[in-house]
């Protein structure tokens, strides 16, 4: 007898191959037959009008301070997802000592935005070198797998103390050495790779570039020597490579990433998005992906299926106002006490202030987007429609109601109670518009990823990537740019899977892993995001349902029943390549 049986399905196995109708049977964790199954089991589920899917694999999260207290870890798990790797752009919570744990916690506060109130009360600390942390990890259990990589930050503090913190800071050759050394006894314990970042976004929460911003080649070359050493491992990173307009700085960055992929002989893969400030820059970089690979290095761009998107609310972390003065001390007198703060921002002559300030506010890049960017703010719509159109946007309902945009924007965050939600696309969006996106997911050597699920909690709700990877692009963009579910399905399963070693997983084949997914396409879709504070010390979060999701299984076990945790807790550290 078999443990489940999943009946009348439409099959998309995740290799790419044609979708076709059949019935899955699972016994012991495995999937035991496909197509036609003879046989009765414990328990079995119709999937009559469903497609049937492997579990799809984020290769890009956050979750390095959560899986401390959570074992849920929403929203990747809510949106289809059952193995996960974390510690990505370098930053993670191992190898750490005593005397580090604050400053940790202030990096991932300000590169991630995860409160620093919620790590403090929820990490648990009971580990010190990476093996340590991966062991802490092992203790517990999850709804789905975890992998880890090796986070170049947290190695550098580890080693060169204060040092390690300024990116200005050469380490010495003992020092390199000792980096690559404790690299390659994270390898040999189960580490899946090796992370760095390389970008000015990425700062603490006082405003401090991360450590490893300007890391020379000598300081890459020697931690990532620990790669070809053990013949295991990838490496993942982020490079400003893809936001600049300077060709030169492109180009360096580039030969980075070529000379990292010649010299471990190892799969590399970094993010690539569309900037407002070299809006075409993503073509350069195929094109150099391409030629890469054609010189026989694996090398893939990191790229999202939607814009990255800020949710702005006065209830949060962003708003078009945080950079004036009276908010900005508004919100720090009432941190923590959303009701004290949002019950000031309604007083008028607050307003008056904030918005005589705000005038002054002068902003470049992303900020002034963030700031006066009114053009590209939106209203959240139910289901969430992440391709709107400039007439829907703020200033145009500004426009129409004869109102200065500034002053309306002000009353519309105050409505449903200071609540009201605002998407701004930031990235991904400079011609108001997915093509160049479908441009990115169509691309000859792309991953999945840039979910950051776990992270930007306050600001950004892209955990429920998965979903709209498969819902939006079955079905097409507002241009009529659409994929084949069954390419869709395979990029975020066997392709994300086999990229970081996972052979045991990613497709509906006998042997392998039952991590399945039963979805109604025709339903599938994302309701806005809610605030909701469920973090340590009462710490907020932005989560979004999908709905659609009929059953998420886990290695056999239902995990999910209609968007709702069955209470089951099947998954587990993942250590290294697995199958």
């Amino acid at each position: 007898m078999f443990d489940l049986i999943i009946k009348n399905g439409e099959i998309v196995d995740g290799t790419g191959n044609p979708k076709y109708r059949g019935d899955v049977a699972v016994k012991d964790g495995k999937i035991a037959e496909v197509g036609k199954v003879s046989g009765s089991a414990a328990r079995t589920l119709d999937a009559e009008g469903a497609i049937v899917t492997p579990g799809f694999v984020d290769i890009h999260t956050h979750y390095d301070g959560q899986v401390s207290w959570d074992s849920v870890l929403a929203p990747s798990s809510t949106n289809g997802v059952t193995s996960t790797a974390m510690g990505n752009c370098g930053v993670g919570f191992a190898p750490a000592r005593a005397d580090k744990h604050d400053w940790l916690i202030n990096l991932l506060e300000g590169v991630e935005d995860i409160p620093g109130t919620a790590l403090a009360e929820g990490l648990t600390w009971d580990w010190e070198t990476f093996p340590d942390y991966l062991d802490a990890i092992a203790r517990r259990n999850y709804t789905m797998d975890i992998g880890a990589h090796m986070p170049h930050a947290a190695l550098r503090s580890y080693v060169m103390g204060d040092r390690g913190a300024d990116h200005t800071a050469v380490p010495s050759a003992d020092e390199i050495a000792r980096m690559s050394a404790l690299t390659f006894e994270a390898l040999e314990a189960g580490a899946l790779g090796f992370s760095t970042t390389r970008t000015t976004f990425h700062r603490s929460k006082d405003g401090q570039n991360i450590g490893t911003l300007t890391a020379s080649e000598a300081e890459l070359h020697g931690i990532t020597a620990a790669l070809k050493k053990a013949g295991k491992g990838v490496i993942q990173m982020i490079s400003d490579a893809y936001l600049t307009n300077d060709d030169d700085f492109a180009s360096t960055e580039l030969r980075l990433i070529r000379g990292l992929a010649q010299s471990t002989g190892r799969k590399l893969s970094f993010t690539v998005q569309q900037n407002d400030d070299a809006p075409d820059r993503w073509r350069f970089i195929f094109n150099e992906i391409e030629a890469m690979r054609a010189d026989g290095l694996d090398v893939s761009a990191q790229v999202a299926p939607r814009p990255i998107g800020a949710i702005l609310t006065f209830a949060s972390t962003s708003n078009p106002f945080v950079a004036t003065p009276t908010y900005r001390r508004i919100a720090k007198q009432t941190d923590g006490r959303i009701e004290e703060r949002l019950a000031a921002l309604r007083d008028p002559e607050v307003k008056a202030q904030i918005l005589a300030e705000h005038a002054h506010v002068n902003l470049t890049g992303n900020g002034g987007v963030l700031t006066k960017g009114y053009t590209r703010m939106f209203r959240l719509t139910d289901p969430v429609d992440y391709e709107p159109s400039a007439e829907n946007s703020l200033q145009a309902e500004a426009d129409r109601a004869g109102r200065d945009v500034a002053d309306y924007v002000y009353d519309v965050m105050l409505e449903e109670g200071g609540r009201r939600l605002v998407y701004l696309p930031i990235n991904n969006y400079f011609y108001g518009n997915l093509n160049d996106v479908h441009g990115m997911m169509t691309g000859a050597h792309t991953l999945y990823g840039l979910s950051d699920g776990g992270a930007h909690c306050g600001t950004i709700c892209d955990g429920s990537f998965p979903t709209s990877t498969i819902a939006l692009w079955s079905r097409g963009n507002k241009a009529g740019r659409a994929m084949s579910i069954e390419s869709l399905v395979h990029g975020y399963t066997q392709r994300n899977a086999h990229h970081v070693g996972w052979r045991d997983r990613g497709a509906v084949k006998p042997g392998l892993k039952a991590d399945l997914n039963i979805i109604d396409l025709g339903r599938l879709s994302l309701s806005p995001p809610e605030i909701v504070a469920d973090l340590p010390a009462g710490g907020t979060r932005l989560l979004q349902a999908p709905r659609g999701y009929r059953n998420t299984i886990k290695a056999g076990t239902v995990t999910f029943e209609n968007g709702v945790w069955t209470g089951e807790t099947p998954g587990s550290l993942l250590r290294g390549a697995q199958g």
